[in-house]
């Protein structure tokens, strides 16, 4: 994109730094699944992520509403940041459960699980820093958006293998109902992260 003026720019700026936060609760999150249980203090630290995802969304609408010309359609630029924030909301939403219920030790398979989103939300944060140059990153948003679709998959197969083991091995009922929310959170999310990448494919398409 050529001749962008700073209110055009600072559109770039915050999608990037939104994507970061992303990142940042994302990675929260993975420590957070390696551990026994979840204190009311991390929940809350995840929580005050949640609320500056928040303020970055904000920012980006306000600007929608007071820019003139936008360096991307006005739908494409409050899509995006939507699904940013919604990343984070349901990360930070897995991480609350497990601190109010009071969980027992994450298995391995929710642990892989939540790996997998990381590297999602790392290859989606990869686009968005590209997102400012279409036309010459075109090759590295498209790559991005393919590696986030095979996460997607591989984390719909480890979220029906870890249903099923819990289903099979797991005696305590209300373990299995704590645990079956938290995993379907976690598949929302990379659902989520395959919604966004769906997105950046459009712009790719329509920009280039």
């Amino acid at each position: 994109m050529f001749g962008l003026s700073t209110k055009e720019d600072k559109f770039y700026t915050l999608f990037r730094e939104s994507a970061e936060l992303a990142c940042i609760t994302a990675k929260k999150l993975e420590g957070l699944i390696c551990q026994n249980s979840v204190s009311a203090e991390e929940a809350e630290m995840m929580h005050d992520l949640e609320h500056r995802a928040d303020k970055i969304t904000t920012e980006i609408v306000d600007r929608l509403n007071s820019t003139l010309i936008t360096p991307l359609d006005r739908e494409d630029i409050y899509t995006l940041a939507q699904n940013l924030d919604d990343i984070v909301d349901l990360s930070q939403g897995a991480a609350e459960r497990m601190s109010l219920y009071h969980t027992k030790k994450p298995s391995m398979g929710a642990q892989e699980l939540v790996r997998t989103i990381v590297k999602a939300v790392e290859q989606l944060k990869t686009a968005f820093c590209c997102l400012n140059s279409i036309h010459f990153k075109r090759s590295e948003i498209l790559a991005a958006t393919e590696e986030v679709y095979r996460l997607e998959a591989v984390g719909d197969s480890l979220y029906r293998q870890e249903v099923g083991r819990m289903f099979e091995h797991e005696k305590d009922a209300i373990e299995i109902i704590k645990w079956k929310e938290i995993l379907e959170h976690l598949e929302n999310t990379l659902d989520q992260c395959e919604e966004i990448a769906d997105l950046l494919k459009g712009v790719v398409l329509k920009y280039d």
